[in-house]
């Protein structure tokens, strides 16, 4: 029996609704969310108002690829019992802290941020020159400190967008978290940890402080957030006296670094709808053996006898992917001294894709016919995530004067 998620280990993850999901996304996101669903406390949640940055002028198909997005998660394995699945847009806090995240974010934040040239430059065909566009590294931001997680899963390429966040919560709490009397009821809120948790909690204070050891800070913000005798305010109290002198009313996110492989198209670039290089997680098992049989290989590889180089051979990758050390072996050497033919090669593969696919297509036919069942599953998680988002709106609110009575 499999544990279930770590309590105070909180981590948040979206995805823009664009279409049926591909390898691609499979081996470069969801396979790593299924494995940590049992180690965090995993909030994953439809980015669907993400997805019109790009895409708001045609939003016909959205809720068709909302729905498909939702069964290709379950159907990969997202466990709703242990993770939390929900959408974006039913979860209206994020649009007000968003909103109130602006009025306190520099423009020049947002203008940096590497992604928004790069994907003005690949857009060109898009009309960009929207706020929404420009401001979706802060709507990104707005998701995730609603959440107050400990963790962002990422690859390497999107750890900015994780410190623009951090920079944001740390501004807000400049701003914000100033409060008259602080150390004193700091003081107060640490005895009422306890005698024993309250002497643990200055060690590790003291230890990351003076040490900056990362290992007691985490272990002192788990103390406190697993401590239910606390207070909202005392929490958030003694969250920010561990790195400042303020309420830590939004909480600086760490990132987890996640191990993304190489998931070639098949062109040889990497896997992407907009490349149309794709294989679906749910298509036709024909259309796959078709795409796989004619995908790119090495070019010096023009005749059967020539030999080849792996490394240069996008089906390699996926090699690395599917298939055993055994495999591999025999697919590197067959290629190097020519004693195997492309198609050769690619057999094995072919066959563990067909396994992987075929598998997944099951338990999605099983949630289509059954969309009650679906529905459910997110009204559930909207619901979960709504009252984590509210208890945080409760305390921006309260930070910012704006509940009124």
């Amino acid at each position: 029996m499999m544990p279930g998620p770590i309590q105070n280990r909180r981590t948040l993850s979206g995805m823009r609704p664009t279409g049926q999901l591909h390898l691609g996304n499979y081996h470069g996101a969801l396979k790593n969310w299924t494995e940590l669903q049992y180690q965090y406390d995993c909030y994953f949640f439809v980015a669907d108002w993400h997805a019109l940055t790009t895409g708001y002028d045609d939003t016909s198909r959205l809720e068709e690829y909302v729905w498909t997005m939702v069964i290709d998660w379950l159907a990969v394995g997202l466990n709703p019992g242990v993770a939390t699945l929900f959408i974006q847009s039913r979860v209206p806090e994020h649009a007000e802290l968003h909103l109130l995240l602006s009025m306190i974010t520099p423009l020049s934040w947002l203008e940096r941020v590497p992604s928004y040239k790069d994907q003005q430059e690949q857009l060109v065909e898009k009309d960009l020159a929207t706020y929404g566009f420009l401001g979706y590294p802060l709507l990104q931001s707005a998701d995730i400190l609603l959440y107050r997680p400990q963790f962002v899963p990422v690859g390497e390429d999107q750890v900015a967008h994780v410190e623009v966040t951090r920079e944001v919560a740390r501004r807000f709490n400049h701003i914000f978290g100033r409060e008259p009397e602080f150390e004193q009821k700091v003081e107060k809120a640490i005895k009422g940890l306890g005698a024993r948790n309250a002497t643990l909690y200055r060690t590790l204070r003291k230890d990351f402080q003076e040490k900056g050891s990362g290992d007691s800070l985490l272990r002192a913000r788990a103390l406190v957030e697993s401590n239910a005798r606390l207070t909202v305010a005392d929490r958030d109290r003694l969250l920010g006296f561990l790195e400042g002198s303020g309420i830590a009313i939004l909480t600086e996110p760490e990132v987890l670094l996640t191990s993304t492989p190489k998931v070639p198209g098949l062109d040889g670039r990497k896997m992407s709808k907009s490349y149309g290089n794709t294989i679906g997680l749910r298509e036709d098992i024909d259309s796959v053996t078709r795409k796989l049989k004619a995908m790119q290989t090495d070019p010096a590889r023009a005749r059967r006898t020539d030999p080849g180089d792996p490394e240069k051979c996008p089906v390699w990758d996926l090699h690395r992917i599917y298939s055993d050390d055994a495999t591999q072996k025999w697919a590197n050497e067959g290629c190097r001294s020519a004693g195997i033919g492309c198609l050769d090669c690619k057999k094995p593969l072919i066959e563990k894709v067909v396994e992987e696919i075929s598998g997944i297509s099951k338990r999605a036919q099983e949630f289509e016919e059954n969309p009650e069942l679906v529905r459910g599953i997110i009204a559930e998680g909207c619901e979960k995530a709504r009252t984590v988002a509210r208890e945080t709106m409760d305390a921006v609110r309260q930070a910012m004067s704006l509940n009124y009575r």
